[in-house]
């Protein structure tokens, strides 16, 4: 099996829950205190909250920071969706758009109270400069770190469970005390494990890459397009579309032979929608239509790489001719 898309699933592995997980309202429940302790200080904040990756949650997470709010539109779907929704009750808020390039527009960031920016843009992963970010906004940067476990010029960071583990429990957001601590018995602790546990395990290779790409462009030729420069995006990742298909009908036929990849962020196998960010930046739907993402944490040859890319060929050949 060759799993080129464990940043959107990764290898789901059996949930271990015994009695030293548990919290009871007369026992000592230190251990378990202890966990989160050192869980938080080995990522640096001093807060932890859990909460619902989804519209309801992060609208949640809004209502209760109060104050002047800015969203990129490459953020995730829930977090978009929650910024709308905070718009229409009437609370001050605004968006910042994504060039054609990929790159978020540096120039529509103002100075506000909080941001929510990630170091890379959904679907894409063309990195983003938070430390200009923070220049330009002097706010608190709020960024979903799944993908890059990055901390750097972050203020309130936000862990995906289904990205992380590929369960929906709840998510994991750290702080510095910007919201009210949660009373121990609220907290969904066994979603703080199997986080902690995927962190644990998270370890993306960056040496493919490169090597994937050349033998991806030559076995495509004129077939391959890239909405985005390779060289600014996650240096484990490359997004690139194939021309004139659906990217769901070469996702399922790869995944036929155990070859995984995907044509973005929550879209299950590629059966959802087109990519919004590509949208965004300025693509039309049907081109939007023909984005894959592949993303290295597996261990590979030569051989293998290559083999990969003229699979990825023939079966787009296969696909382009029974479209006729």
């Amino acid at each position: 099996m060759y799993k080129l898309n464990f940043l959107q699933y990764p290898e789901v592995k059996t949930v271990q829950i015994d009695n030293s997980k548990a919290l009871e309202a007369l026992k000592d429940n230190t251990a378990v205190e202890t966990f989160i302790k050192d869980f938080k200080f080995e990522l640096g904040f001093k807060s932890l909250n859990t909460f619902s990756f989804s519209k309801d949650g992060f609208l949640s997470m809004m209502l209760n920071l109060q104050g002047k709010i800015l969203v990129s539109v490459g953020e995730s779907q829930a977090i978009i969706d929650a910024a709308n929704a905070y718009r229409e009750l009437g609370f001050d808020i605004d968006f910042i758009s994504l060039q054609k390039d990929g790159h978020i527009n540096y120039e529509e960031i103002k100075r506000c109270d909080y941001i929510f920016i990630s170091s890379y843009i959904m679907d894409t992963y063309v990195k983003v400069d938070l430390q200009r970010v923070k220049e330009l906004s002097g706010a608190k940067i709020i960024s979903n770190i799944s993908s890059t476990l990055e901390t750097k010029h972050c203020d309130i960071a936000l862990l995906e469970s289904f990205k992380l583990t590929g369960f929906s429990f709840s998510s994991v957001v750290l702080h510095h005390e910007n919201f009210e601590e949660q009373y121990i018995g609220s907290i969904d602790t066994i979603a703080i494990y199997e986080i902690a546990a995927a962190i644990d395990k998270f370890k993306p290779i960056c040496g493919y890459k490169n090597e994937f790409k050349s033998c991806i462009d030559k076995v495509m030729g004129d077939n391959i397009h890239y909405f985005v420069n390779p060289d600014e995006t996650l240096p484990y990742t490359l997004h690139f579309g194939l021309k004139g298909i659906k990217a769901r009908e070469i996702i399922r036929t790869l995944s036929l032979g155990d070859i995984f990849v995907t044509n973005g962020e929550g879209c299950s196998l590629g059966l959802s929608k087109p990519s919004r960010v590509l949208q965004e930046m300025g693509y039309e739907e049907l081109e939007s239509r023909w984005a894959l993402s592949v993303s290295f944490s597996q261990e590979l040859n030569s051989e293998e790489i290559l083999f990969l890319a003229k699979t990825i060929a023939k079966k787009y050949r296969q696909i382009k001719a029974l479209n006729g």
